[in-house]
């Protein structure tokens, strides 16, 4: 069952605020593995002011960052990971295939696709109008 996760239930579960929170609605498909988050992208962004003046581009390490967030909302779905915070421990395979600007919508698939104690592997794809911006894989720590 489809379970729709808005922000402020989204700020409960990680640590994430402003400037830093860049995931606003996420949908478990499946507790603790799958689901997908959506992040609309306005110019009023603190990043643009800076990446790039003259055309605003959303980072590439920020969209990874997103897709890192609604794994970790995913992740901390699961009831015995309530309160844990996952960690970053490296990113792999990562292909940027489409720039995010102002006024895009950023759809990301998460899955996390292995779990071995307190580590695990996530892989993530961001979409804009279906097309992929963003695909890579990202190994975290949960503490």
């Amino acid at each position: 069952m489809l379970r729709k996760i808005e922000i402020k239930e989204i700020m409960d579960i990680i640590p994430h605020r402003y400037p830093f929170l860049l995931v606003d609605r996420v949908e478990i498909e499946e507790v603790g593995k799958k689901g997908k988050g959506y992040k609309n992208v306005t110019i009023n962004e603190p990043f643009f002011q800076g990446h790039f003046p003259a055309e605003p581009i959303m980072p590439g390490v920020l969209i990874i960052e997103a897709m890192a967030q609604v794994g970790a909302v995913i992740l901390l779905s699961e009831e015995k990971f309530k309160g844990k915070t996952p960690y970053f421990a490296g990113i792999n395979k990562v292909r940027f295939k489409k720039k995010v600007v102002p006024g895009d919508r950023l759809d990301m698939e998460v899955e996390i696709v292995k779990l071995r104690g307190h580590i695990g592997i996530g892989k993530g794809t961001a979409f804009v109008d279906g097309d992929v911006a963003v695909e890579g894989e990202f190994l975290f720590a949960i503490e």
